[in-house]
């Protein structure tokens, strides 16, 4: 076991992620208010769960950080989802879509 743990704060993908949960959280204001408990809730908890896990799973062994990276990973496939159900339902414009 490699008993060297990761700086989350120095990982790149940390920080894109801190940078998609910022830049989902300002989209997300523009919402209308009867979506903020429905898809802007769902979008904005998988949103901060992205850098979460990566922070969370740096504390661990290599094999447990690679499990996070993947639940991370995860939830960066459902946020992709729930932006495309969002520009479906008219509330984000093509632009503001992460691809």
């Amino acid at each position: 076991m490699n008993g060297k743990r990761h700086n989350y704060k120095n990982l790149k993908i940390w920080q894109f992620g801190l940078e998609i949960a910022n830049d989902v959280s300002d989209v997300l204001i523009n919402f209308p208010i009867h979506e903020r408990y429905d898809l802007s809730s769902q979008i904005s908890r998988c949103s901060i769960s992205i850098p979460s896990n990566i922070a969370e799973g740096s504390s661990r062994t290599d094999k447990s950080f690679s499990h996070f990276l993947d639940i991370s990973l995860g939830s960066s496939f459902e946020l992709i989802t729930q932006l495309h159900i969002a520009k479906y339902r008219k509330l984000l414009r093509k632009k503001n879509l992460i691809h």
